[in-house]
């Protein structure tokens, strides 16, 4: 991959799409993503939630949500910003010697970005077993794209490596929710780890811009004071607190998801497109023919995202209820 730290590709670029598909019906079908298309229906923002500054009440109320919902072991330990994105740059940074970075790849790129503007060398790795080699090593737990997994127990047995010389291992579980299981979240007072989380994704609200960095208090503290005051928006606030105790609909959304992705299994199957990894909110494919299948969904206004570093992969979310019908009919354009 690239050593570049300009603008990185994404899914989500319907300008992009529409250039490359001009003659593509509107409107698009954006599988791109990974975001839940069954958005949390929260009740009406108020308008003093974009009249005011948010209230400090407000704030400490989501951390304490969050780290009920994600396990953490206090509020304390919890710090929340305007998305994991902007967390990125500011986690890269709080290792004191910034030397090697080694990130378990292929995943989001963004993390290889971030830890190159804040002075590493990075290291994108395939073997697990060499990661305790960096200062900062980087795990994406459920991974994006390829669903991988790394045990609990092993990612403790890493974070016990970092702790011991000063580093820092960073567990990015931003499509956790759908797992459950599994999150490291509550061992982080040990120190050594930092864990990440994401609120869009997963009650798909991407646009709400909401993430979690998830440490020791006195990490959290210098995440905290990086960020400044306000640094979640009053509509988020509302939003979100309202979501995180939802108890009963992150259940049942569990099992939404599980039933979608079982279909989109299918679905692609019949085309003769195995799947062969992901998560219930995206399904991952290798194919020596993922180009055609890109293009063939594209010129049918459906989008999926593609990798140019990686041409035989393809990542493909789930269509909400009034799209399976429009994918099904694209997928039947394919000639594999």
């Amino acid at each position: 991959m690239s050593g570049s730290s300009g603008p990185i590709q994404h899914g989500g670029n319907l300008a992009r799409a529409r250039a490359l598909f001009p003659q593509a019906p509107e409107p698009w079908l954006d599988l791109s993503t990974g975001i839940n298309p069954h958005s949390y229906l929260h009740s009406p923002v108020p308008a003093t939630a974009f009249s005011r500054l948010p209230e400090p009440g407000e704030a400490e109320r989501l951390k304490l949500l969050a780290a009920e919902a994600y396990g953490a072991p206090s509020l304390r330990h919890v710090a929340a910003g305007p998305g994991t994105q902007i967390l990125l740059p500011i986690v890269a940074r709080l290792v004191r010697s910034r030397s090697v970075a080694a990130i378990l790849s292929p995943t989001y790129a963004e993390h290889a970005r971030a830890a190159r503007l804040a002075g590493y060398e990075v290291r994108e790795v395939s073997d697990p077993g060499v990661l305790a080699e960096a200062n900062l090593a980087v795990v994406v737990n459920p991974n994006n794209p390829t669903g991988r997994t790394i045990p609990k127990s092993d990612l403790l047995d890493l974070a016990a490596q970092m702790r011991s010389k000063g580093g820092l291992l960073v567990v990015d579980e931003a499509f956790h929710d759908v797992a459950g299981e599994g999150s490291v979240a509550d061992a982080v007072d040990a120190g050594g780890l930092l864990v990440l989380r994401s609120f869009g994704k997963f009650y798909g609200m991407a646009g709400v811009r909401l993430g979690f960095a998830i440490s020791h208090p006195d990490v959290i503290a210098r995440v905290e004071e990086k960020l400044g005051p306000w640094a979640v928006s009053g509509p988020a606030l509302h939003i979100a607190n309202e979501a995180l105790g939802d108890h009963a609909w992150k259940r049942d959304m569990r099992a939404r998801l599980q039933k979608g992705a079982a279909r989109l299994d299918a679905l692609l199957a019949e085309r003769g497109v195995p799947v062969t990894g992901g998560t219930s909110l995206f399904r991952y494919v290798q194919h020596s023919e993922a180009q055609a299948i890109f293009s063939a969904l594209g010129r049918n206004g459906v989008l999926v995202r593609r990798f140019e570093e990686r041409p035989m992969d393809l990542r493909i979310g789930l269509p909400g209820d009034d799209g399976w019908e429009r994918l099904q009919r694209a997928l039947e354009d394919l000639a594999l």
